[in-house]
């Protein structure tokens, strides 16, 4: 079994804005934001609804990242 290294705070994530060049700072897994549950609910069913048609297969958690000057999010997929 796969395991999310940033979901488990094995590594950290380090990568800039393309808008403004600041860090930017992880919010979580963008399933998490589905409803009050989600956070609870199996991390492979919520795979089939994360906008990512591969990540089960391809073991991503798919990230939702978000600059704290310029408030652009993006989402970026981390290898399991």
């Amino acid at each position: 079994m796969e395991i999310c290294p940033l979901c488990n705070g094995f590594e950290d994530f380090k990568d800039s804005c393309t808008s403004c060049g600041s860090m930017l700072v992880d919010t979580g897994k963008v399933t998490d934001y589905l409803d009050d549950y989600s956070a609870y609910m199996e991390v492979n069913l919520l795979k089939m609804v994360d906008g990512d048609l591969n990540s089960l297969e391809g073991h991503v958690c798919v990230h939702l990242f978000s600059c704290p000057v310029c408030q652009k999010e993006q989402i970026i997929p981390i290898q399991e």
